[in-house]
């Protein structure tokens, strides 16, 4: 346990020691705010609650999960220390768990900085803050999701700027399905029951029912889901190295 604990914190604080992660909580914040004014009209609908902000959240972490787990796994094969690290008392699957939940914490720490943007809301009107909870937790799901999807790609290559841009296009693909032009596209192919089973594979139709402080089963089940899906195929691509 003690070298588990070792593992995450080694990974969360190494975040902070690059400029890249004060960059990142720039970007995140600055495009989760700017999405929500700019392009969900959040102040022209006078509605006192954040669907609106959490709308786009999927696209943010489609884009920045693969940005910050791109060195989960390629930075250690880059510079030689995955053999290093796996010398410590602790298996494959528990360093690879470390240094998810570090990844996962630092995108919390991203997600936990918006939190002036709830208490705008709360003051300029009455939200319900059951429903903002539910949606803050559902968009930390999808973000563990995509970052579980960017752990893969970490571990298939050593190289970070391969292992953003394929962990991208993933998470490229989980966000636009569901959305209604692929809906459309599909409809002339499929029946609209087989349609509806392809829109439950995206990443927005199961952060929908968050936004509406509908704390659902089955949405948190596809979440976690994929978030070990993507932790246990990279685990076994490191064993198997």
């Amino acid at each position: 346990m003690r070298a588990f604990l070792a593992i995450l914190a080694r990974e969360f604080l190494g975040y902070y020691r690059t400029p890249l992660a004060y960059v990142f909580l720039a970007v995140f914040n600055a495009f989760a705010v700017s999405l929500a004014f700019f392009v969900g009209s959040f102040y022209e609908a006078n509605v006192a609650n954040l669907d609106r902000f959490f709308l786009y959240h999927p696209w943010l972490w489609a884009f920045l999960a693969p940005a910050a787990g791109a060195r989960l796994w390629a930075e250690e094969r880059r510079q030689g220390t995955l053999e290093l690290l796996l010398t410590w008392p602790v298996t494959v699957w528990q360093a690879a768990l470390g240094k998810f939940l570090a990844g996962w914490l630092f995108l919390a720490t991203a997600l936990l900085a918006t939190l002036p943007m709830a208490l705008t809301v709360g003051w300029l009107g009455d939200p319900d803050w059951g429903v903002v909870a539910s949606g803050y937790a559902g968009s930390l799901l999808c973000g563990g999701a995509c970052l579980g999807v960017a752990s893969l790609c970490s571990a298939l290559t050593r190289s970070q700027v391969i292992a953003f841009v394929t962990g991208f296009l993933a998470c490229f693909v989980l966000v636009i399905v569901g959305y209604g032009v692929l809906d459309e596209l599909l409809s002339g192919a499929l029946s609209p029951e087989q349609v509806s089973w392809v829109a439950r594979l995206g990443l927005w139709r199961n952060l929908e029912p968050f936004t509406l402080g509908s704390l659902a089963l089955q949405p948190a089940t596809y979440f976690v889901s994929v978030a070990l899906a993507g932790l246990g195929l990279g685990t076994l691509a490191i064993e198997r190295r």
